[in-house]
Order: structure tokens, then C-alpha cells, then sequence
């Protein structure tokens, strides 16, 4: 299983895209008590649950993290572990996963500068008290995470996210196999 890790606008989501579609990988499908939204597929984008099987889920130690946000529960299934999934984590949810000691999850750091990160941001219209504040967020949170991973990879202004896959699933299958 491929961990993606990294602050906002690193290239992380767009990264675990390509592991999808030229790699085969899956979306490690997480949990929530949130109400589904317009154009979300049940089993697709989350497993959606009711607060009453979430508690019972979480008695029976069904999930590697939870977590409450906006009054609403997220959780990670054991289950859903296997080695072709991809997910994306905060440092929290990379703790819980390490914690796990499970040699067949590799976790990666996707590093890019804060200024190329503001950028893009603003580049995709993002407000710019948003932008302000989660480079600021992102400074506290994401600090020694590097120092958790398997392996830090830089993407930067040049670079293209084709190669980053490549070089995470090259990185991948070396520890894997």
C-alpha cells in the first residue's frame, strides 16, 4: 500500500490520480457519518454510515484512526489495507498507519516549496485568507514528518507529476519485492 503525505498544493491528490489510472492502484476508500453530497457514489468516494455503526465499528476496533471534523466522523478500515491501494494522509493518519509496523505500507513525503505551493493555490483561485492560512497550518503540521517516511520525493516547479509516479512506484516495488 502507497501513504501520500504532504502539505496543501504539493501534488499529492493529483500524484495518487496517476498511481490510479497508469498504475493500477485503488483509492483507499475511507468512512464517514457525513451525509452523502450531490454526485458521490456510496463505496466510491466514502463509505457512508450512520454515527450508530460508526460507534459500533469503533467498539469492535474496525479502524486503524478515527477522527471528528465539522461534527462529522472519518475513519480508516483495517480492512482496506492491500497493496494496491494508494491513500492520502495527514501526519496524524501517517502515525496511525506506521504504528501498524506493517512492512508492505510505504509511505512517501511529497515535498514542494512553500512559495511554487502558494502559487498554485492561487493559480486554481483558491481565496487568499485561505492560501495565507494553510501555509501557515501547514508549517506546523508537517513539520519532522519527513523524517516518519520511507521516502521524501521534490516536486518541483519543473517537474512533472508523471515522474513522480514513476519514481514512487519504482521505489515501491523495490521494498515490496
Amino acid at each position: 500500500m502507497i501513504i501520500l503525505v504532504g502539505p496543501s498544493a504539493s501534488g499529492k491528490t493529483e500524484v495518487a490520480k496517476i498511481l490510479i489510472k497508469d498504475y493500477g492502484f485503488k483509492k483507499f476508500v475511507t468512512t464517514t457519518t457525513r451525509q452523502m453530497r450531490v454526485n458521490e457514489i456510496n463505496d466510491v468516494d466514502y463509505h457512508f454510515i450512520s454515527l450508530d455503526e460508526f460507534h459500533q465499528k469503533m467498539a469492535n476496533n474496525e479502524f486503524i484512526e478515527t477522527v471528528e471534523y465539522n461534527g462529522n466522523f472519518y475513519g480508516t478500515y483495517k480492512s482496506e489495507i492491500d497493496d494496491n491501494k494508494v491513500l492520502i494522509v495527514e501526519p496524524k493518519g501517517l502515525s496511525s498507519f506506521l504504528s501498524l509496523n506493517n512492512s508492505r505500507i510505504v509511505s512517501f513525503y511529497i515535498d514542494s516549496p512553500k512559495e511554487l505551493r502558494k502559487a498554485r493555490m492561487e493559480s486554481r483561485q483558491d481565496k487568499k485568507e485561505d492560501i495565507l492560512k494553510r501555509l501557515a497550518l501547514d508549517d506546523v503540521h508537517f513539520e519532522g514528518v519527513k523524517a516518519k517516511v520511507d521516502k521524501t520525493i521534490k516536486n518541483l516547479e519543473n517537474t512533472k507529476l508523471d515522474d513522480l509516479a514513476k519514481e514512487i512506484i519504482l521505489f515501491y516495488n523495490s521494498i515490496i519485492k
